[in-house]
């Protein structure tokens, strides 16, 4: 069927609008076919709440669903790592864009590392997994939970409400303020969480032509990684207050090192193996299982509908 226009919702945020508009861009630079944004307002944007407390990052995304069953758009497009791991009857993941920056950041005032914050600093995260390594990183900091968009976070720290903030990269690539970080972490010092720095796009599952149309944007290699690290969420059962973090690389294998981590202190518990890119899932899910074998089970918080990890929305 001939399609001269397609509709994408997304949420407001200057951050999911960027996002979106860099989808839009690529579908019509390969298809042809003009692309109109949909601007929608979730739960997550308006409630004030500890998202550990409203659900997880899921609540960013029902929104969007919804209308994209109702009809009211042709697809949507997420912050991968707000995307619970269970499916939903009607959608297909079409496509996973070339993966972004999937490292964590901190942005803090006057070029400062976290090594050179004082004791007692203030930290802010609404990620469990982000606090619980800055724990271990600097145990004599504070992580204080913040909401908010990317910019709102950032205006405390400029104000002298917090001491620092620890955003994705990604996401400040995308915003143009890449330039207000002051330490990337490696995933080797602050692993990501699963689906980090990458976005997806969703459309209805009984429409095949459009599935096929925007497979066009789709990254093997992205949809492998980011595959992997949400079968080991899915399989640790692992809810909103899990601190999981799992990040995986597609070179000759695919490698995975996924970890959990406690907020009682004591040591990380991690596991890592390789496969090749088309035994993704297998691969996540028995790394998942060496996570539990060697302890990880105490640190899961187990939730029926395998909601994402309670992540940063931004």
């Amino acid at each position: 069927m001939s399609r001269s226009l397609l509709r994408l919702g997304t949420r407001k945020s200057p951050m999911a609008m960027a996002q979106s508009t860099a989808v839009a861009g690529m579908v019509m630079e390969q298809t042809g076919v003009e692309v109109e944004l949909v601007g929608l307002t979730s739960f997550g944007d308006v409630s004030q709440a500890d998202l550990t407390q409203i659900g997880g990052t899921g609540v960013f995304v029902s929104t969007l669903r919804t209308c994209l069953l109702a009809g009211d758009i042709d697809l949507a497009v997420h912050s991968l790592k707000d995307l619970p791991t269970a499916g939903v009857p009607g959608i297909a993941l079409a496509a996973v864009p070339v993966r972004g920056d999937p490292r964590d950041a901190l942005v803090a005032r006057d070029g400062a590392k976290l090594a050179d914050l004082p004791a007692g600093a203030l930290i802010g995260t609404g990620s469990p997994r982000r606090a619980a390594q800055l724990r271990l990183m600097r145990p004599d900091t504070r992580p204080v939970p913040v909401r908010g968009n990317a910019g709102t976070r950032l205006a405390k720290v400029t104000s002298g409400e917090l001491d620092a903030v620890v955003l994705a990269c990604a996401g400040l690539d995308r915003i143009g303020h890449r330039d207000l970080v002051t330490e990337v972490f490696e995933p080797d010092e602050m692993i990501p969480a699963p689906g980090q720095g990458a976005l997806a796009v969703e459309c209805r599952d009984t429409d095949p032509g459009l599935a096929g149309l925007l497979a066009c944007v789709d990254d093997p290699d992205s949809r492998a990684a980011v595959t992997a690290e949400r079968a080991v969420l899915a399989e640790l059962q692992a809810g909103c207050h899990a601190p999981v973090g799992a990040y995986a690389v597609a070179t000759d294998m695919l490698r995975l090192t996924a970890v959990v981590i406690g907020d009682d202190g004591a040591p990380p518990v991690g596991a890592s193996a390789a496969a090749p890119a088309g035994e993704a899932a297998r691969l996540g899910r028995e790394v998942a299982r060496e996570l539990l074998r060697r302890g990880a089970g105490k640190y899961v918080t187990v939730s029926a509908a395998h909601t994402s990890n309670g992540d940063d929305a931004q």
